[in-house]
C-alpha cells in the first residue's frame, strides 16, 4: 500500500484525510459513512472559507507564510467560496467533513504544498466552533430582523381602531372572566415577543467570542500573546478572544443557549397560535382566518382549517426537543473537544430554518386574520361584571373587599337561582344582599352592567382602557425605536454572508 493510501485511510484515488499519518489500516466503509458530517455540516461553507481566510492572514502575520504564498491562499479560498456560492462545489469520496472539503479543494486550486501550511496550529476542534459561532451570528441577524417585523405586525394590527373598539371576554382557565379589547390580547402576545429578542441579543452577545487560535485544547504554538486578538478583529467579534482553549474547543453553551431561545419563542408562537385556533372556531367566531394561510380538507369542502396555527404549535414541540437534546449531549461530554459534538449543528440548524420560516407565517397570519366585533361583544355576559358589582362596593361605600367578594358571589348564586343574569336582579335583591345598594339610584345600579364602562375603569398603566392601550401601542413603538440597532454588526455578518 502507498504512503498516500496509509495516509488517507483508503485507495490513491481519495484524497489525504487530515488525521491519517498514524494509521495503517483503511477505515472501514460504514464508519467513514457514520463519521461523515458534510452532508449536513457543508451549510458552513461560508463561515468556514470566512474563517480560513482571516487565519491565513494570522499565519501571514506571524511568519509562517510569505506574502506569495498569502496571497496564493488568498486567491484559492476566493476560488473555493465562488464555487460554493454558484453551486458548482464539487464533493468527492473522502470529503468527511467541511473543513477537510475545503481544504481538499483549496490544495486543488494552489497545489498541495501550499495549502497544507494552511492547517499550521489549527484544529478542527478550534475551527468548527469558530465556523458554527459565524454561521450562527448571521442566522440571529435575520431571526432578529424577522422577530421585529412580527412585533411590528403586531403594533400596527394594534393601533387599528377596530381593535382598540372591540370588547371581547379576556379568559383564564378558558372560562370567560372579565372584558378587555382585541387590542389588549393582540398586545399581550407582542410583548412576549418583545423578551424573545431581548433574549436573542443577549445569545449573540455571549456568542461573540472567536474560539480560533486555540488549536486542538492546549492554545496556538506559534502565535504571540495579541495575535488572537487581531485574529478576532479581523472576524469582527466583538468580544474578542476566548479567554481559556480548553473550554474554547469544547463550549456549546452558544448553541444551547440558542436552541433554548428558539424553544420558548416557540411557546410563545404557540400559545399565540392556540388562542387564535380557539376563537376560529365556529362555536367562538371572533376571527377569521385569510385564506392565504388556510388549508382545506380533501373529504369536507366547507371546511378552512387554521393548518399554519397548527403547524406552528406543532413546531413548537420540535424546537423544545432540539433544546433537550442539546443539553443532554453535552452533560456527558467531558473537557476539550469529543467527537459528541459533531451533533450539536443539526438540531441548531433545524431551529433556525424553523424559525426562519414560523416567524414569517406568523407575521401573514397577524396581518390577514380578520375580526367579527359585533360576535366578540355578543359573547360578554353580565357575569363577567360580577368583580365590578364588588368594586362598586369597595369605591362608592368603602366597603371591604374581602366582604364584597362575597356579595358578589351571593349575586352570582341568587341570579342562577332565579333563572336570570346579574344584570335581571332588582335593586331590591342587591339590598338583601348588602344593605349599601340601598342607597344607589336607579340609574347607578344599570351603569354596573356596562361592558364599555368595565373596560375603561381599568385604566392603569397595562390596562385594557382605550387610554391604556394607547398607551401600551406607544411603549411598544418606543421599545421597537430603541431596539432597531442593536443585535449583531451587519458588517460581521457580511464576512459570512456576502459572496
Amino acid at each position: 500500500m502507498s504512503k498516500r493510501a496509509l495516509a488517507s485511510g483508503g485507495g490513491d484515488d481519495k484524497p489525504k484525510k487530515l488525521w491519517g499519518g498514524a494509521f495503517g489500516v483503511a477505515t472501514d466503509p460504514m464508519m467513514e459513512v457514520f463519521n461523515n458530517s458534510l452532508p449536513f455540516d457543508k451549510k458552513l461553507w461560508a463561515a468556514d472559507v470566512c474563517g480560513s481566510q482571516a487565519y491565513a492572514k494570522a499565519l501571514e502575520r506571524c511568519g509562517q507564510l510569505d506574502a506569495a504564498q498569502a496571497a496564493d491562499m488568498a486567491r484559492g479560498l476566493s476560488l473555493t467560496r465562488a464555487e460554493w456560492a454558484a453551486g458548482a462545489f464539487e464533493e468527492v469520496d473522502g470529503d468527511e467533513d467541511i473543513h477537510t472539503a475545503n481544504e481538499r479543494r483549496l490544495g486543488e486550486h494552489i497545489g498541495g504544498d501550499t495549502a497544507g501550511r494552511l492547517h499550521t496550529g489549527r484544529s478542527r476542534n478550534d475551527q468548527v466552533a469558530t465556523d458554527l459561532r459565524l454561521w450562527l451570528r448571521a442566522e440571529v441577524y435575520g431571526l432578529r430582523a424577522d422577530l421585529r417585523a412580527l412585533i411590528e405586525a403586531a403594533r400596527d394590527v394594534a393601533a387599528r381602531d377596530e381593535s382598540v373598539d372591540a370588547l371581547m371576554p379576556g379568559y383564564t382557565h378558558l372560562q370567560r372572566a372579565q372584558p378587555i379589547r382585541f387590542s389588549h390580547w393582540t398586545l399581550s402576545h407582542a410583548w412576549a415577543w418583545t423578551r424573545d429578542l431581548e433574549r436573542l441579543d443577549g445569545v449573540f452577545e455571549r456568542s461573540d467570542r472567536c474560539p480560533l487560535g486555540s488549536g486542538a485544547l492546549a492554545g496556538h504554538p506559534f502565535f504571540g500573546p495579541g495575535d488572537r486578538d487581531l485574529l478576532a478583529a479581523d472576524l469582527k467579534f466583538g468580544g474578542g478572544p476566548t479567554p481559556n482553549s480548553v473550554d474554547s474547543v469544547s463550549d456549546r453553551d452558544f448553541a444551547i443557549e440558542f436552541c433554548q431561545w428558539a424553544a420558548l419563542t416557540g411557546v410563545h408562537l404557540s400559545r399565540w397560535a392556540e388562542d387564535l385556533i380557539v376563537y376560529g372556531t365556529r362555536e367562538f367566531a371572533f376571527v377569521k382566518f385569510g385564506e392565504a394561510y388556510s388549508t382545506g380538507s380533501s373529504l369536507m369542502p366547507q371546511k378552512r382549517n387554521p393548518d399554519a396555527l397548527e403547524l406552528l404549535r406543532g413546531k413548537s414541540a420540535r424546537l423544545m426537543g432540539h433544546q433537550a437534546a442539546l443539553t443532554a449531549l453535552l452533560a456527558s461530554t467531558p473537557a476539550a473537544y469529543n467527537k459528541d459534538l459533531q451533533e450539536d449543528k443539526e438540531p441548531v440548524f433545524d431551529a433556525a430554518r424553523t424559525l426562519k420560516v414560523a416567524l414569517r407565517i406568523a407575521k401573514g397570519v397577524v396581518e390577514t386574520t380578520a375580526i367579527d366585533a359585533d360576535r366578540m361583544r355578543g359573547a360578554l355576559e353580565p357575569a363577567m361584571l360580577a368583580t365590578d358589582l364588588a368594586e362598586h362596593l369597595v369605591r362608592a361605600h368603602g366597603v371591604p373587599f374581602r366582604e364584597t367578594h362575597h356579595v358578589a358571589g351571593a349575586a352570582v348564586r341568587l341570579a342562577e337561582a332565579e333563572g336570570t343574569t346579574l344584570a335581571g336582579l332588582t335593586k331590591a335583591q342587591l339590598a338583601g344582599l348588602h344593605p349599601a345598594f340601598g342607597d344607589d339610584d336607579d340609574a347607578t345600579i344599570a351603569a354596573l352592567w356596562d361592558f364599555e364602562r368595565s373596560a375603561e375603569s381599568r385604566d392603569a398603566a397595562g390596562g385594557t382602557s382605550k387610554r391604556a392601550q394607547r398607551e401600551q401601542i406607544a411603549k411598544l413603538t418606543d421599545w421597537l425605536d430603541a431596539t432597531e440597532a442593536g443585535g449583531p454588526d451587519a458588517a460581521a455578518v457580511a464576512l459570512v454572508t456576502d459572496p
